[in-house]
């Protein structure tokens, strides 16, 4: 790479990074602990990071341990998605006020925060690219979408460790970070704590250089390439490469009631999810009538209402409602979008209540067809 592309720091250099970014204005948004689990809320220091911890995931189960490591990310994702920044889960769109003669309507100002996001992991930048052409498509882009995104200023993390419920390696997506953030970044501890920095845009590439980041050495490459690749090959899960035709075979399959009778309808796995976007629009009047406003709300296909049409809802049972979301996901969002709506992140497995996981649905679907 050209000089300047990519560089070391130690942890005084991340801090560092912290500092200008919230210098230049951005609030810095990175992962932290809360209620025992990860979750992503301004920070001002490195030690506000999980020093120290790694999370343990499975099917239904979630929990963070102290592993005694110096690490700053060495727990992957949690429950929440840089989703509910960029896209925010309730957003008023505009308020009317009664006047004399009519109504006047207030739209939104335009302002939007400028976020740096600190910690994006391979999976959730391959999530914010598929958001983007969600809401930045043409005649019918999201303005307030677009804002803050165009504002954000996206520091990835290179996994070099993989969760239980991980697997973007079978979706392509990760642990590399591929293209996409302003600076990415690969952390070691073996031989001192240091973090290998790439700049990926040509707003990186300016801040890179105020870090005074040290040249990077061969050793140094090959060991962050070694750790990635260890964290590609840790992965327990994998999805089936042909998801797409085979769901789009079998809608009328057997498993789809299989899946129903353990399903909640609790809606979390599209809550976390970092690529799902169904909203809802609800209008509230104050008591006097003087006031409205129109907000926007994340909904979900897992809800009854969602479905709704003159007459009642289309999607009445659950086997309905689960396949609608999981084709949607992995076969028809390729139609709309030109690629899958599954990045692997495995969130959606980890927080379903009972364990439900999309990797293997998809998989005795495959089977059962001698596949």
């Amino acid at each position: 790479m050209a000089k300047n592309q990519i560089g070391v720091v130690e942890v005084e250099g991340l801090q560092d990074l912290i500092t200008i970014l919230s210098d230049e204005g951005y609030e810095v948004i990175g992962p932290t602990v809360a209620d025992n689990a990860v979750v992503y809320e301004p920070i001002d220091s490195v030690d506000d990071l999980p020093k120290g911890y790694e999370d343990e995931q499975d099917g239904g189960k979630y929990r963070l341990i102290e592993s005694g490591s110096k690490a700053l990310f060495r727990t992957v994702v949690g429950p929440q998605t840089w989703k509910r920044y960029l896209y925010p889960p309730e957003q008023t769109l505009w308020k009317a006020r009664k006047e004399k003669q009519g109504f006047s309507i207030e739209e939104n100002d335009g302002v939007e925060p400028q976020y740096a996001f600190i910690g994006v992991r391979a999976c959730e930048m391959a999530a914010i690219a598929i958001q983007d052409k969600v809401f930045d498509n043409g005649d019918f882009a999201d303005p307030g979408y677009l804002a803050r995104r165009n504002n954000a200023f996206l520091v990835a993390v290179n996994c070099t460790r993989a969760g239980g419920t991980c697997f973007c390696a079978s979706m392509e997506t990760g642990p590399k970070v591929k293209e996409g953030s302003d600076l990415a970044l690969t952390e070691m501890t073996k031989g001192g704590h240091r973090f290998v920095v790439e700049a990926q845009s040509e707003r990186g590439k300016e801040i890179l250089k105020r870090l005074k980041a040290s040249p990077i050495t061969d050793g140094d490459k090959k060991q962050a390439s070694k750790e990635i690749k260890a964290a590609a090959a840790s992965m327990g899960r994998k999805m089936i490469g042909d998801a797409d035709t085979v769901l789009a075979a079998n809608l009328e399959h057997s498993r789809w009631n299989n899946v129903a009778e353990r399903c909640l309808n609790c809606a979390n796995c599209t809550m976390v999810c970092p690529t799902c976007f169904c909203s809802t629009m609800e209008d509230v009047t104050s008591l006097d009538g003087s006031e409205a406003e129109r907000v926007r709300k994340w909904d979900s296909c897992f809800t009854v209402d969602f479905s709704y049409i003159h007459g009642g809802p289309i999607r009445r049972d659950a086997a309905s409602r689960y396949r609608q979301w999981i084709t949607h996901k992995l076969t028809h969002w390729k139609e709309q979008f030109g690629t899958s709506g599954c990045t692997g992140c495995g969130r959606c497995i980890t927080w379903c209540p009972v364990g439900i996981d999309i990797t293997e649905e998809a998989r005795a679907i495959r089977d059962s067809q001698g596949g």
